[in-house]
């Protein structure tokens, strides 16, 4: 790839040197032009039966590109508006609850909480362990594991051993998807869910889900809505469809596939692989720039885009490097700031988020 030309597809990086895709990636300006152009269109051609077909093939793309992004079949590949929604679906849908034993770790994001705390008031013992143990966790009374693939805390990785452990995986792929290779296949999970605004750089309030075969043929369709139907026609004998596809969200707006399939052509015509080769190598620069700041570096797997590291005052110092137009976030509870370096940054980002430091 050629980092000049592709950091040119994102104008914010004029103004900031921007390290925040892990809450939202910065946005391309073909995205910005693909949404406008179906706006335009919904403006002056109305909303009816060719719009309706625009939104079904963009919806259409958008689904076979997640499905490239998570190397799986079409097939398996929901459309929905988060991995909250995602995972949210998967963990009702199964009916855990009382008797039900869930391994998870102790750094969970809370878009992956809330769907086990839910679990927990249906009746299910909720196991926390530290994220490395998580593997060595399931024993003969664990239902399923929930964890993420990549920690929002620092970027450790899932222990390549749970997929081998026996029960159902449900991975939260929020900081992997578009971050780092993901093929589900390998990573032996039943089910993967992730956003599409984050490493992903598509519109706020989109996402997908990977439910594999096996899985569909045990999950119950929690809201079964008109584009779950493979016939609607029927009343309420309607048959749902056999695929992924019956998890849909409800509805996603034209412009926002738009957008989002618009992102993620830029990441492709400049080669998905080699952006996240660009951005873990970066990630390792800033990390040495950071210890010889003295700074001591959060715990995280090989290959990954976030790097945190402790701060005596997270939230203070993150509004002091926001006053330098430097965009990273800290994390609620804990004693870390953390930047999510992507292939769009440079080493002059690198050096003006350092240099910036107390």
């Amino acid at each position: 790839m050629d980092p000049a030309a592709f950091r040119t597809e994102f104008p914010v990086l004029e103004r900031f040197a921007y390290l925040n895709a892990g809450t939202d990636g910065p946005v391309p300006t073909a995205a910005v032009e693909a949404a406008r152009e179906a706006l335009e269109d919904e403006l002056t051609g109305g909303r009816f039966m060719p719009h309706f077909q625009a939104r079904q093939a963009a919806q259409a793309e958008l689904r076979e590109g997640y499905a490239r992004v998570m190397s799986c079949a079409v097939e398996d590949v929901a459309l929905t508006t988060s991995t909250s929604e995602g995972v949210g679906k998967i963990l009702a849908g199964l009916d855990v609850g009382a008797g039900d034993e869930i391994v998870t770790s102790d750094q969970e994001h809370p878009g992956l909480l809330g769907p086990l705390r839910a679990a927990r008031d249906r009746g299910a013992m909720i196991r926390m362990v530290p994220f490395a143990d998580m593997a060595d966790a399931v024993g003969s009374s664990t239902t399923l594991v929930a964890c993420s693939h990549v920690s929002w805390v620092g970027g450790e990785v899932a222990p390549a051993a749970l997929a081998e452990v026996g029960v159902p995986v449900i991975l939260d792929g929020a900081q992997g998807s578009g971050a780092v290779p993901v093929d589900v296949g390998a990573l032996g999970c039943a089910a993967y869910a992730a956003a599409g605004q984050k490493w992903l750089c598509g519109a706020d309030g989109t996402g997908m889900l990977y439910v594999a075969p096996e899985l569909r043929e045990r999950l119950r369709n929690i809201a079964p809505s008109y584009t779950s139907f493979s016939d609607a026609s029927q009343g309420l004998e309607s048959p749902l469809r056999d695929t992924a596809q019956c998890y849909d969200t409800p509805s996603l707006s034209r412009e926002s596939v738009a957008f989002s399939l618009a992102a993620l052509g830029v990441l492709e015509r400049h080669g998905l692989a080699a952006v996240q080769e660009r951005a873990a190598s970066l990630a390792l620069r800033l990390i040495g720039l950071l210890e010889e700041r003295g700074r001591t570096i959060a715990p995280r797997g090989d290959g990954t885009t976030l790097v945190s590291w402790v701060e005596a005052d997270p939230p203070t110092t993150r509004t002091m490097l926001g006053d330098a137009g430097v965009v990273i976030r800290d994390l609620p509870g804990r004693p870390y700031l953390r930047a999510s370096v992507g292939a769009w940054n440079d080493e002059e980002d690198l050096q003006r988020l350092v240099a910036a430091l107390p």
